[in-house]
């Protein structure tokens, strides 16, 4: 066995075992949804980074930055910015909401706000999404396992969907908490040892960047949609209102808890960003030709770094793919379980019942993600498709239930629809106009949806 497999088989086990003794802790449906609503700011934080580092901003980043450059900071830069508007406005009004109302869910707040008919569609959409940005994470840490051993997409695929699924079924929100805090730190080890050596063999960033292209080192380059700071509009809204994210600022333990992890969040994210996007450009200067932007990353810490420092690498690249599966499969198994099973089909269920079926939606999820991740081709391409259905989906909905009291289930519903139409007839019909987003008139025609839709049941109230 080679020191890069004997090192990520380790750290598997290693994390599967933490998992499976904080399963002790957990005992109701409140530790595993929102982790008793005991997480102070150290947890939030480490939970937090650790989902929203995942295989999108360090293996889809580096791919990115392989072919754009510098402006691939966008792509995780504006998951931070988003979370700074998380941190320090939606998130402490959706807190105050859920504990003075019980809330576990995302699905609960829209349910309070605006009927149960709303709760439904979108718990249907978080399903779907879930399951493809599952599908991009696994795709990330089988990159690995083949760059290590040459195995085929489903050998890496079923490992990475085996460990998370295990060590996330049994603890819930509150094991992953501590299970992250290991995952953050392999993490951040691994990429700060690893970016210096990297970078003094690639000569330096300045003269890496004399012989790249030279949009390479603009920071405001976009070739499009989908490149440079048009990511603006598709990471940004996602990170505000994602449901595996707001639940996770459920389980802060107060206000000042939320709102410190989550800014301190935001500001790791958005240094983080560098790392995997120099990484990328040392890789388009050192190894050009690379075809797979999966697998770049994993190509330049195997054929440019030590054995050991690139088995430390790997493992950090791996847990990153890791720890993002299990806020998914979080952020599935709540929502199906709670919006669905609860609230629809069996509104009697005991607590210990709802704790079962949450566990157990979570290895149906896992074992569809796997199925999925060996047929959707790349880490990016999979990550647009959920962040771009969860911007225009929910990011009007929840903000408008929150700036205003008067919208009710049409508004709503009516956002979500041409949220969705758009996105789907810009980004998959003719494109006569290249250079429209199909994420950014997406959340414009939510937007128009919603407040038409409002100023018209006002005008028609009032004349009543």
């Amino acid at each position: 066995m080679s020191l890069y497999l004997a090192l990520v088989v380790a750290y598997a086990a290693g994390i599967i075992a933490l998992g499976l003794w904080t399963s002790r802790f957990v005992r109701t449906s409140s530790d595993f949804f929102v982790a008793g609503r005991g997480l102070g700011a150290g947890l939030v934080f480490s939970s937090m980074l650790a989902a929203n580092i995942g295989a999108g901003a360090t293996v889809g980043a580096a791919g990115l930055a392989y072919r754009d450059g510098l402006s691939a900071w966008w792509w995780s830069g504006s998951a931070g910015i988003g979370s700074l508007l998380l941190a320090f406005w939606a998130g402490p009004r959706l807190w105050r909401l859920a504990h003075a109302h019980g809330f576990y869910t995302t699905g609960d707040f829209l349910e309070f706000r605006y009927g149960v008919s709303v709760r439904t569609v979108v718990a249907a959409i978080i399903a779907l999404i879930s399951l493809v940005i599952l599908a991009a994470q696994l795709i990330a840490g089988a990159a690995i396992v083949t760059a290590i051993t040459g195995a085929p997409r489903w050998a890496g695929a079923l490992m990475g969907g085996a460990v998370m699924t295990i060590y996330f079924a049994a603890g819930g929100l509150l094991g992953t908490a501590w299970v992250n805090t290991l995952q953050l730190v392999v993490m951040l080890v691994g990429f700060a040892v690893a970016l210096p050596v990297v970078l003094g063999r690639a000569g330096g960033l300045e003269t890496m960047l004399a012989g790249l292209p030279p949009w390479f080192g603009d920071f405001g380059y976009s070739s499009g949609p989908y490149s440079g700071w048009t990511l603006l509009a598709l990471t940004g809204p996602a990170f505000v209102i994602s449901p595996g994210l707001i639940q996770k600022a459920y389980g802060a333990a107060s206000e000042r808890a939320l709102r410190l992890g989550v800014g301190l969040n935001a500001a790791a994210l958005m240094v983080f960003a560098f790392v995997p996007v120099l990484l990328g450009i040392s890789a388009r200067a050192v190894l050009p030709g690379i075809e797979d932007p999966n697998a770049v990353l994993p190509t330049l810490f195997i054929q440019v770094l030590p054995a050991w420092l690139g088995a430390l690498a790997l493992a950090a690249v791996f847990s990153t793919a890791v720890d993002t599966c299990d806020g998914i499969l979080f952020m599935l198994s709540t929502s199906l379980s709670q919006d669905v099973y609860r609230r629809h089909l069996k509104p009697d269920a005991t607590d210990g019942e709802l704790l079962s079926v949450a566990r157990r939606i979570a290895v149906a999820g896992g074992l569809i993600g796997i199925v999925l991740s060996i047929y959707l081709s790349t880490v990016i391409g999979a990550l647009r498709v959920f962040y771009s259905v969860l911007g225009v989906s929910l990011f009007v909905p929840v903000l408008g239930g929150l700036l205003s009291r008067r919208a009710g289930a049409p508004e709503a519903l009516s956002a979500i629809t041409a949220g969705v139409i758009t996105l789907a007839v810009v980004g998959l019909g003719p494109r006569p106009y290249p250079w429209l987003d199909p994420t950014l008139t997406g959340l414009l025609a939510s937007a128009t949806a919603f407040v038409l839709v409002l100023t018209l049941r006002r005008h028609s109230s009032s004349h009543i």
